[in-house]
C-alpha cells in the first residue's frame, strides 16, 4: 500500500511539473501571448528611390537594404518596380538590391518595402572582429594635426572604449585649430566620423560606420550615423557627435561602411526617402507568421497547425476536461448526485447551441413530458424496453413540435435543438427512466436537478473565452488537471452535503 501511495505521489508531481514546465516554456521562451487580445508593434519601412535615367544606355540602381540577422523579424519584404530586373546580393557584410533595365528614360521611381516586428526576434549574430588595420596616410600638416590630437587623447584614456569617447569629444570641439584643419571646413556627422576614423587608424583601433533608421513614425527621415569598434570581446557603439555610447533599441541597422546608400549607373540625380509607419497586430497571429523563425518547432506542432475547421472542433473538445473537473468537484467534494460523470458534460455541450436559458427550459420541459409519458405507460403494465422505446419516440415528436411552434412564434433559439442536443436529451430521459424504475421518482428528480445544475456550471466555465483560448493555446495545462484528478481519486473524506446531513447528530451529542 505504501508503494502505491509513493507511486501515485510521484505520478502527480510528474504530471503537474511537466504541465507547468511546458506551459512556462511556451510563455517565457517562445513568447506566445497569454491573452488572445494581446497585440504587438508592426513596423512598415518604405524606401523610395528616385532618379533620372539617361536615354539610350542601360540603367542600374544599387541600394543597401537591412540585413536579416538582427533582433527584428522580417514579416514581408518586397521590391516594387516596373520593367526592372531585381537581384539581391551580399557586399562586405551588407545586403544590396540591384535594379537593372536595358532601356529607360526620364524620371524613374522604385520602392523597397520591409515589414518587421521585434517580438519573436532572436539575439543578432555578432559580426566577426575586423582585421588589424593600418594607419590612414596623411599629408604633412594633417599628420602633424592628427599627432597633436592623438597624444592628449592617449594620455586621457585607459582602453579602447575611453580612447574612442575622448576622440569623439575632441573632434566635436571645432574651436580646436587641429580639428578645423582635419575637417577642412566641413562639420557634418559624416565628416566628423571621417576625422575620428583617421585618429583611430593612427592608434590602430578598428572602426566601422553604421547607418541606422529610427523606428519612429516620422516623415522624411534620414539615416542616422553611428560608429562601432571592437574591443577584442564585443562591439561598442558610439554616436559621432554626442558621444553617446550604446545604440538605442529603436534603431535598425540599415548598412555599414562608408559606401553611399545608393549607387547609379546610367542615371543621375538619385535620391532616397524613407517612410516609416507603425501599426499593431494580434500577437498570436504574429506567432503563427514567425513560426519558421522560432527557435523551437513547438508552436508549429501545436493545435494551431491544424486546419481551421479542425481547430473549431478541438476548441470545443479540449474544454471537456474542464467540464469533467467541475463534475468531479461537485460529486466528490460537494456531494451533488448526477447522471454519471459524462452526461452532465454532454448536456453542457448541448447548451453551446441552445444557450443556457433556453437550454434549461427545453431540458426541463422535454424531460418532464418524457417522464410524464413514462409514468402513464407504467399503468399499461408494459415491459421496460418497449416502454422506453415509446418514450424516446415521443421525445423526438415533442422536440419536432416545439421547433415548429417556436418557428411560427419567431423564437429562433428554440430551433437550436438539433441532432446533437436531441440525442443527449433522449439519452438523459432513458437514464432517468431506468433510475425511476430502480430507485423511485424522488431520487430521479434529485438526480435530474443535480445533473442540470452541474451541466449549467460546466457550460459557464467551458465557454469563458479567455479560458478557452488559454487551454487551446497551452494544452499542456491539462496535465496539471490530470494531476489534480489523480489526487482527487484517493479522497475519502466527507462531502459537503454529508456534513450538512449529519449536522443533527453533532447537536444531539
Amino acid at each position: 500500500m505504501q508503494s502505491i501511495n509513493t507511486h501515485l505521489k510521484i505520478l502527480i508531481a510528474l504530471m503537474v511539473s511537466l504541465g507547468l514546465l511546458i506551459t512556462g516554456y511556451q510563455i517565457y521562451v517562445l513568447d506566445i501571448p497569454v491573452r488572445e487580445d494581446e497585440t504587438d508593434d508592426i513596423w512598415s519601412l518604405d524606401a523610395k528611390v528616385e532618379f533620372r535615367a539617361s536615354t539610350g544606355v542601360p540603367v542600374k540602381a544599387q541600394l543597401f537594404i537591412p540585413p536579416l540577422n538582427q533582433e527584428f523579424i522580417g514579416l514581408n519584404e518586397s521590391f516594387i518596380s516596373n520593367n526592372y530586373g531585381v537581384s539581391v546580393n551580399q557586399l562586405n557584410g551588407n545586403r544590396r538590391v540591384t535594379w537593372s533595365a536595358r532601356r529607360a528614360s526620364g524620371s524613374q521611381t522604385l520602392y523597397y518595402r520591409l515589414v518587421l516586428t521585434k517580438r519573436y526576434g532572436v539575439e543578432p549574430t555578432e559580426a566577426p572582429p575586423p582585421a588589424p588595420r593600418q594607419p590612414i596616410p596623411l599629408d604633412g600638416p594633417e599628420q602633424i594635426a592628427a599627432d597633436a590630437l592623438i597624444n592628449p587623447i592617449r594620455q586621457h584614456s585607459a582602453d579602447i572604449e575611453t580612447f574612442i569617447s575622448e576622440a569623439i569629444r575632441r573632434v566635436n570641439d571645432i574651436t580646436d585649430d587641429n580639428v578645423r584643419l582635419l575637417l577642412g571646413g566641413q562639420t557634418s556627422a559624416l565628416d566628423k566620423a571621417r576625422v575620428i576614423d583617421v585618429l583611430l587608424s593612427n592608434a590602430r583601433i578598428p572602426l566601422e560606420l553604421v547607418h541606422t533608421i529610427r523606428l519612429e513614425a516620422t516623415p522624411n527621415q534620414e539615416p542616422e550615423l553611428w560608429l562601432r569598434s571592437h574591443n577584442g570581446e564585443r562591439w561598442l557603439y558610439f554616436h559621432p557627435e554626442t558621444g553617446q555610447q550604446g545604440i538605442p533599441e529603436n534603431r535598425l541597422v540599415w548598412w555599414t561602411g562608408a559606401t553611399p546608400l545608393l549607387a547609379l549607373e546610367g542615371a543621375r540625380n538619385g535620391n532616397v526617402s524613407f517612410t516609416i509607419n507603425n501599426s499593431e497586430m494580434n500577437a498570436l497571429r504574429l506567432a503563427k507568421m514567425t513560426t519558421e523563425n522560432s527557435p523551437s518547432a513547438l508552436l508549429e506542432y501545436s493545435l494551431y497547425g491544424l486546419p481551421l475547421q479542425a481547430q473549431q472542433v478541438y476548441q470545443v473538445m479540449i474544454m471537456i476536461p474542464i467540464g469533467v473537473l467541475v463534475i468531479l468537484v461537485l460529486r466528490n467534494l460537494i456531494g451533488i448526485q448526477t447522471l454519471g460523470t459524462f452526461t452532465p458534460v454532454l448536456i453542457a455541450l448541448a447548451f453551446r447551441e441552445t444557450q443556457v436559458g433556453w437550454g434549461i427550459v427545453l431540458f426541463t420541459l422535454i424531460t418532464a413530458l418524457g417522464l410524464s409519458l413514462r409514468s402513464y405507460l407504467e399503468h399499461l403494465k408494459l415491459q421496460m424496453l418497449p416502454r422506453l422505446s415509446i418514450v424516446l419516440t415521443f421525445v423526438v415528436i415533442i422536440i419536432a413540435v416545439i421547433s415548429l411552434f417556436s418557428h411560427k412564434l419567431g423564437i429562433e433559439r428554440a430551433l437550436s435543438v438539433s441532432l446533437f442536443p436531441m440525442v443527449i436529451l433522449t439519452m438523459t430521459i432513458e437514464r432517468l427512466s431506468i433510475n425511476w424504475e430502480e430507485r423511485g421518482g424522488g431520487h430521479s428528480f434529485k438526480v435530474a436537478l443535480g445533473t442540470l445544475v452541474a451541466a449549467t456550471l460546466s457550460h459557464m466555465l467551458m465557454t469563458i473565452p479567455e479560458l478557452t483560448y488559454f487551454v487551446f493555446t497551452f494544452p499542456a495545462i491539462l496535465l496539471v488537471l490530470v494531476g489534480f484528478m489523480l489526487a482527487m481519486g484517493r479522497y475519502r473524506g466527507y462531502r459537503l452535503t454529508e456534513l450538512m446531513r449529519f449536522k443533527a447528530l453533532t447537536k444531539q451529542g
